[in-house]
């Protein structure tokens, strides 16, 4: 759904709505072009719940589970609102075909969603919330998964911006 259009406004659209499988608590989004994926796994990097490589990144999830994720696309940065996630992180990653893939970790890739996206460097911003309303086996919870994506260069490196202090 794409905001009204107005002198001065941003415009945004949701890419992608729904639940995805989030096999070893990892989704990602990466270039179509470019299969590989950031493979810097730290304790640190897991905690910031994003990891950035040139052409992908990969959102860590609460649940090993189907989990509910949206993608959106905004012409600009946009407005954050820390107030309304518990977590927040950016990156940057390159999508030089323009074209994104959305999957799990195990995922059978030709049949994951294609994302039409500016081609070249984009910013991208993860907001998790829910993440205190796990069940107790961590199956069941109302966590959700918000990805921002806007054209451009920055931020620079990760940067969590809000840290869950749950784990």
């Amino acid at each position: 759904m794409a905001a009204p259009a107005a002198a001065g406004m941003a415009m945004s659209r949701v890419l992608y709505q729904g639940g995805l499988f989030a096999d070893y608590f990892q989704i990602y989004l990466r270039d179509e072009a470019h299969p590989d994926l950031p493979d810097g796994y730290t304790d640190e990097a897991i905690s910031r719940r994003l990891m950035a490589g040139p052409y992908s990144v990969i959102l860590h999830t609460a649940r090993n589970m189907d989990v509910p994720i949206r993608v959106e696309w905004h012409d600009q940065r946009p407005a954050l609102d820390l107030d309304a996630w518990q977590h927040v992180v950016e990156a940057r990653f390159e999508c030089p075909s323009g074209q994104l893939v959305l999957a799990g970790l195990t995922d059978y890739d030709p049949d994951a969603p294609r994302l039409p996206v500016k081609a070249g460097p984009l910013g991208v911003r993860a907001c998790l919330s829910g993440l205190d309303t796990l069940s107790e086996g961590g199956l069941d919870g109302e966590d959700r998964y918000v990805m921002q994506l806007w054209p451009g260069t920055e931020p620079e490196g990760v940067r969590v911006l809000k840290t869950w202090p749950g784990g």
